[in-house]
């Protein structure tokens, strides 16, 4: 770089073209706004309901439950769909949860009824036998909000014929709330989230008790769903009792047939004179 004798040196200025890192985008904070838009109509209690193990292949599909009312404050710090967060954070959250609105339960629903019933019907057994434990602690349950767009809680019309009546009514004793759909209300309504943790910490420790007498398919690591070892384990072993074996498990595979070795003898292929003979 050349410059004119006694003038300073003129320097070259580069615009950098690697642009700034983005930053991760925070993570959402759930709350108690739709609930209480809910209690502001008049009703008294509120719970919001999640399910996990729906996709596992082995052991119950589970379904916590929080019940809030217009005295309960915002949930506990660190609250967030169950699988956003670590084991740990899951764990550590348990027992400001347990302190924590007005009711909570889980309740599940075995392989065994997933089996007989379809996983929908077991879904509603399970939630159903949740709702059941929290109307020991308050009179009744008002509204119940659930994630996703399907309600699987509210019984359908019976069929025409009245065959299948007893996999999806409900217990004559057992009034189910009105639901309010809202997808992903795990990660926006506090009690939904909640109830996500509840359930997913509730079966998980399930899963690391049931994995001491089936050690080979590594269910304290997997829970249930389709792991690589989950699945070699199955193809080598089979189902066990906790499998759900109405579905499309992997199966146990055949040795190959041998087709050479000892006790076998190739016969030479024919010349192909003695093929165009005549018969």
């Amino acid at each position: 770089m050349t410059t004119e004798l006694g003038a300073p040196p003129t320097r070259r200025v580069v615009a950098s073209t690697t642009r700034p890192a983005r930053r991760a985008a925070p993570r959402p904070v759930p709350h108690l706004r739709h609930e209480r838009a809910l209690l502001r109509t008049g009703l008294r209690y509120v719970a919001g309901m999640d399910e996990v193990g729906r996709g596992s292949l082995a052991g119950p599909v589970s379904v916590g439950v929080v019940v809030v009312d217009v005295g309960t404050r915002s949930a506990p710090r660190g609250v967030a769909d169950s699988k956003l967060l670590t084991p740990a954070a899951r764990a550590a959250l348990l027992p400001s949860l347990g302190r924590w609105g007005v009711a909570r339960a889980v309740g599940h629903a075995s392989p065994t009824e997933i089996d007989d019933r379809g996983i929908v019907a077991a879904l509603r057994l399970a939630g159903t036998r949740a709702l059941r434990s929290v109307l020991e602690v308050v009179e009744q349950v008002d509204a119940v909000v659930l994630d996703g767009s399907h309600d699987w809680l509210t019984p359908p019309e019976p069929d025409l014929f009245g065959t299948q009546s007893e996999l999806f009514a409900p217990s004559p004793d057992l009034r189910v709330p009105a639901v309010h759909l809202r997808v992903k209300a795990d990660r926006s309504c506090a009690t939904v989230a909640a109830a996500s943790v509840l359930a997913k910490c509730e079966r998980d420790a399930l899963m690391v008790q049931h994995a001491a007498a089936h050690p080979e398919y590594r269910w304290d690591e997997n829970k249930g769903y389709a792991s690589p070892e989950h699945v070699a384990a199955l193809r080598e072993l089979g189902p066990t009792p906790l499998h759900r074996r109405s579905w499309r498990l992997p199966t146990v595979q055949e040795p190959a047939v041998a087709t050479s070795g000892e006790g076998w003898h190739t016969q030479p292929l024919l010349p192909d004179e003695v093929l165009r003979a005549p018969s």
